[in-house]
């Protein structure tokens, strides 16, 4: 059984909320009361947060906007409410191989980097002005932000960013109390995860099932996490019990990587 949080009254803003692991997230925290403003780079940002409003029975605010882009504080800016707990999740993920002759590679490492490293920062000092002393911020990084698998380069580099920034902010925050830690998820059954695995076991000539069973045979615990699963380590870190933790990078992957 989860254990039970109460967030009741207080406002959590989620990035890359409306889909995957963090839908997930969003709904923990919704089921927990929280009052939850939800930003994603889609167009379905305002169906998820009015499904979510009828669903839980208080109002969600969606909003559609691409943290890397240049006019995204401004538009972050329209969330003019104090925030209690920032999560930024936002992401993206996509095998960039660097012996690859075409130029797509070139453009998506740099996209994975604006996302995932400066939307990230952008996001956080946008929204600094409105976090609440004592506040908590929680940035996704990934195992493999401790670790590193062949053709992710860019993803694999812009997840060990995001710890170091991570560590840093939280000596940054720390004189107004505001937390500041990182979730290192491992496999989690998601659109992003198994599009990586197709690519993976299409750049190897491997059967996708052969590899996955080999990719949860190295977990101490078998099986893929779901978006659900995840949730708890949010709340945990968003709670009372958290006080004393910041600039940590949490590992939740079933005993993948023990360190």
């Amino acid at each position: 059984m989860s254990p039970s949080y109460d967030f009741t009254g207080r406002h959590v803003v989620i990035t890359g909320g409306n889909m995957g692991l963090g839908a997930g997230v969003a709904r923990g925290f919704l089921a927990a009361g929280a009052t939850l403003t939800v930003i994603g780079l889609e167009e379905d940002v305002a169906d998820v947060a009015a499904d979510w409003s009828q669903e839980f029975g208080r109002p969600v605010m969606g909003m559609t906007c691409d943290i890397a882009a240049p006019e995204a504080p401004l538009m972050l800016n329209a969330i003019d409410r104090p925030i209690d707990v920032l999560i930024n999740n936002a992401g993206l993920e996509r095998i960039t191989p660097i012996d690859d002759p075409g130029s797509e590679v070139d453009t998506m490492f740099r996209r994975i980097t604006e996302i995932n490293i400066i939307g990230t920062f952008t996001v956080i000092r946008t929204l600094l002005p409105h976090l609440r002393d004592g506040a908590r911020i929680v940035n996704t990084a990934s195992m493999w932000g401790k670790t590193a698998v062949a053709e992710f380069s860019a993803y694999c580099a812009s997840k060990h960013a995001v710890i170091g920034l991570t560590r840093s902010l939280a000596l940054e925050l720390a004189p107004r109390g505001i937390s500041v830690n990182a979730v290192c998820p491992g496999w989690v059954r998601t659109e992003a995860s198994l599009r990586s695995l197709t690519a993976m076991a299409t750049r190897n000539g491997r059967a996708e099932d052969d590899l996955l069973a080999e990719i949860t045979g190295a977990q101490a615990l078998p099986g893929l996490m779901t978006p659900q699963d995840m949730a708890d380590i949010y709340l945990f870190l968003a709670s009372a019990a958290a006080r004393n933790i910041t600039g940590q990078a949490w590992t939740v992957d079933r005993g993948e990587l023990m360190q």
